[in-house]
């Protein structure tokens, strides 16, 4: 049995948090917000995030310094907040006796600073890369939550950390596989849900089935152009942090990225349908550290920039497909 932290009150932190206590561990879930964390132990159900779900009362509730007595954290912050949380409870987990090693659910891209996860949780915490570990694949929190199948990958540079995790966090319902492409992982788990916004502008303007396959194909191979020119091993982006991932995003009602994307498609502003959302879709501010990834590597992104003119300079969504359909012949590649 360990002792785990889980750093964040989502619908994903919550349902990290379940599996683990399913799992026999003991598990402590930190909420940033004092009023919340309140109302959590109090009713017992994260009517927020995850709603219809209780949380059973050996989940230890806090929104207190965490004490340094644990012996894995779990980062389920939003990317964006990664760094501001980190750094307010740097000195509770640093007055640890060992370095606890960390396990990155985040999937996103740092707007700033063009940082993963992975790296801000290293640089905040001046943390060695062989103590962190990245969880991703296609495991919708509502589903893992309700004990549905589910597979994932757990990668880190360290391979006896990956396997330890994988028998942490492994049973009948949460099936883990290892590897060693941290890159390659994030990449995918942050881009892909750039394509998931544009499936669900492709729904929303109900473009049917041949766009929607079309925009997740070449979608698919946008994430794998970028991720290989930042180090990521193709095999990667093909497996189930890469195309297993993307799937799930884009077909699921659950996907907060296809969410906002329908919502565009219909005639929503993004201003509207952000002041309306309780969760975070990574994938609208993900789009901005894309492009400018994009432009710093060179990498051709048709798709993404048309989601970035949709999102940030008001482009019609119809006259964005009429742009990425009528772009040059060329082959496939």
């Amino acid at each position: 049995m360990k002792n785990v932290l889980v750093l964040g009150d989502g619908g994903w932190g919550t349902a990290i948090a379940l599996l683990l206590h399913h799992n026999g561990h003991k598990v402590t879930l930190w909420s940033n917000f004092p009023d919340y964390a309140d109302y959590l132990r109090k009713h017992r159900e994260n009517t927020r995030f995850l709603p219809g779900v209780k949380i059973p009362e050996s989940i230890t509730i806090i929104s207190e310094l965490p004490t340094p007595n644990c012996e894995l954290i779990i980062m389920a912050v939003p990317t964006q907040y990664i760094h501001a949380v980190l750094t307010k409870i740097k000195s509770a987990i640093r007055n640890s006796q060992s370095l606890i090693p960390i396990v990155s659910v985040a999937k996103g891209i740092e707007q700033n600073t063009l940082k993963r996860p992975s790296e801000i949780v290293s640089e905040v915490l001046d943390y060695p890369k062989n103590k962190i570990a990245v969880l991703s694949g296609p495991s919708h929190a509502e589903e893992v939550a309700r004990k549905k199948p589910a597979t994932v990958v757990i990668a880190s540079t360290n391979q006896r950390l990956c396997r330890e995790l994988q028998r942490i966090f492994m049973n009948e319902y949460f099936r883990v596989y290892t590897q060693s492409d941290i890159k390659g992982v994030e990449i995918s788990a942050a881009v892909k849900n750039i394509i998931a916004i544009t499936a669900g502008i492709c729904d929303g303007l109900e473009l049917g089935d041949n766009a929607k396959s079309a925009l997740l194909t070449r979608g698919m191979v946008e994430i794998a152009r970028l991720g290989e020119m930042m180090g990521g091993k193709r095999a990667t982006f093909w497996g189930l942090a890469g195309i297993g991932d993307l799937i799930t995003t884009c077909i699921s009602p659950h996907g907060r990225n296809r969410t906002v994307g329908v919502r565009i498609g219909k005639g929503e502003t993004l201003k509207q349908i952000l002041e309306s959302m309780e969760q975070v879709a990574e994938g609208v501010w993900t789009t901005r550290a894309v492009m400018k990834l994009a432009e710093q590597y060179k990498v051709e992104m048709p798709i993404t920039r048309e989601v970035y003119n949709i999102l940030f300079r008001n482009k019609n969504p119809m006259k964005a497909v009429y742009s990425l359909m009528t772009r040059e012949a060329k082959p496939e590649d």
